[in-house]
């Protein structure tokens, strides 16, 4: 794990649902964004919380280095 200045801030319930559902392409991870949606809000809303865990604790993958980042 990487150690970094948070670059992101927390983002809302909302504002994540946006991104998902406006997200066209697979990022570096080749998850089809069809998969995301498809799983359902609950699944989101845990893909939600673990990305503000790491925002929180100021780590990140090696390979989230390489993200495509989407405004929302």
């Amino acid at each position: 794990m990487h150690t970094v200045e948070p670059i992101v801030p927390d983002s809302s319930a909302f504002e994540f649902e946006v991104a998902v559902e406006t997200q066209k392409t697979p990022g570096t991870d080749q998850i089809p964004p069809e998969l995301i949606k498809a799983a359902g809000r609950t699944i989101r809303s845990l893909i939600q919380k673990i990305l503000i865990n790491f925002w929180n604790k100021d780590e990140f993958f090696e390979e989230w280095k390489e993200s495509i980042v989407v405004p929302i």
